[in-house]
């Protein structure tokens, strides 16, 4: 923290910063397939949503810490405006059901799942008809 500026001011930049440099790490890990980097900067992202930026509690923390637990999940972190709500997990295909199943037994409240295979992203589509 730089000297004379309380950390209530300097840290919710410092997410902002390191969250950039983060997206583009993540970028070149997927691009070379590094699923176990692009894992570790989803944790990385998590915490810093946790501690710089405060907009983490205790409900998403406990899933994310169930989720890092299961062998087979690469990274898990926060998603959505934060205060509760959502994490989103990066899991190999073999260890979904032993994912859902470690949250589903250690996570004190009632979570939902959601399972989405990875694409390309979004494209054009030509709808016309002959």
């Amino acid at each position: 923290t730089p000297k004379n500026i309380p950390p209530v001011i300097y840290t919710p930049p410092r997410h902002a910063i390191t969250e950039i440099k983060r997206t583009e790490a993540g970028a070149k890990a997927l691009i070379n397939n590094d699923y176990n980097e692009f894992g570790r900067l989803m944790y990385d992202s998590h915490e810093s949503l946790r501690d710089d930026f405060e907009v983490s509690c205790e409900e998403l923390d406990q899933l994310v810490e169930l989720a890092r637990s299961v062998d087979g999940v690469y990274g898990s972190r926060m998603t959505g405006g934060g205060f509760g709500g959502c994490t989103v997990t990066l899991v190999k295909k073999s260890s979904v059901e032993k994912c859902i199943d470690t949250i589903k037994k250690g996570y004190h409240g009632t979570a939902s799942f959601y399972e989405f295979e990875p694409s390309n992203g979004t494209c054009s589509i030509d709808l016309k008809r002959d």
